[in-house]
């Protein structure tokens, strides 16, 4: 029998040999970033910009102040601090979104006490062309859900029509809620039911060409096809990596990767890719068109994600060998 040590030497030699370098950083296949600014200890949405490649927006969860971060994910480090003016104290934070107007929209949504605030906001504000700290005015707007109060955490604004969608986070009676045409700055803005959700929602995302919403969970994700502003549920589910607080989730601007983002101090953001049904009908295409498709439709972890898989599953394969070693010792003294 091969001594112990030189058992779990081996085993780890394995999962160190089958480890592949890191994918290279570019748009076709982005790698994984960590946000590195000790100001962002509750990361809890995400968005990619339209104006600057690479850079992702972020917040703070629940009342950290009226801030907005632009984070380069070349680096994990900010490169602007948007301060908000003119909406009062933010409540519980707890999305992001672009418009196809250019504006990004900020979703002070959460009800922590389980849907009891009798209203919510929205803030929006043009997405700056420069990336530098800045205050700006936002316009803020007062949501109400019909049917009474919600605990909501994603916020998604549809890139085509501009609609502004709120998915509750109830996995017993979850819902998805679209709002008026247009947001009014005066009175109150009613966001109907239109849709059933089955389960618990932590962010969610439409896709640049607006043809498939993802919604995310802390253990689970699904995918949405988006057709005459409804969704209608695929049957596969894109890959969701092992995060310790999953909180959001945002396309890359091809359409091509999901951006996966946990809360915590130097959270990490992991990309997925998408195959098949999963890829918006835009991308499909262009894929096709460059030869780049797959057909896979249950996505396609990063390289870095698979590395990390190979590692736990090593570390959980030491870990038997010396429970079975163990007790192997044990009934032989016996």
């Amino acid at each position: 029998m091969r001594p112990l040590p030189l058992v779990l030497g081996a085993a780890a030699l394995l999962v160190v040999s089958t480890v592949a370098p890191a994918a290279a950083d570019d748009s076709s296949s982005p790698s994984p970033f960590t946000i590195e600014d000790p100001r962002i200890t509750e990361s809890s949405g995400l968005a990619a910009s339209r104006l600057h490649p690479g850079v992702y927006w972020t917040h703070n969860d629940s009342s950290d102040g009226p801030y907005v971060y632009a984070v380069d994910s070349r680096t994990g480090k900010t490169v602007a601090r948007v301060t908000l003016r003119g909406i009062g104290n933010p409540r519980d934070v707890e999305a992001i979104s672009i418009g196809p107007d250019g504006n990004i929209y900020v979703g002070d949504i959460g009800d922590n006490l389980g849907g009891k605030w009798s209203h919510v906001w929205i803030y929006r504000f043009p997405e700056p062309k420069r990336l530098k700290d800045a205050t700006v005015t936002a316009t803020q707007f007062t949501v109400q859900y019909e049917g009474g109060p919600r605990n909501a955490e994603a916020l998604m604004v549809h890139p085509g029509t501009g609609r502004v969608y709120i998915a509750s986070k109830s996995d017993e009676n979850g819902g998805l809620y679209v709002g008026p045409a247009t947001l009014s700055p005066s009175g109150v803005n009613v966001f109907r039911r239109i849709s059933d959700i089955d389960m618990e929602v932590t962010d969610g995302a439409f896709s640049p060409d607006g043809t498939r919403l993802v919604l995310r969970g802390y253990f689970s994700a699904a995918m949405y096809r988006w057709r005459d502003g409804k969704p209608a549920k695929l049957e596969k589910e894109p890959g969701l990596p092992l995060q310790r607080q999953g909180e959001s989730v945002t396309f890359t601007p091809d359409g091509g990767t999901l951006m996966y983002g946990t809360e915590g101090a130097n959270s990490k953001v992991t990309p997925v890719g998408l195959g098949g049904e999963l890829l918006p009908d835009a991308t499909a295409k262009e894929q096709k068109k460059n030869g780049s498709y797959s057909d896979r439709s249950d996505g396609k972890l990063s390289t870095d994600e698979k590395n990390g898989n190979l590692i736990k599953a090593g570390l959980t394969f030491a870990g038997a060998l010396v429970v079975f070693y163990g007790l192997r010792r044990l009934f032989r003294r016996r």
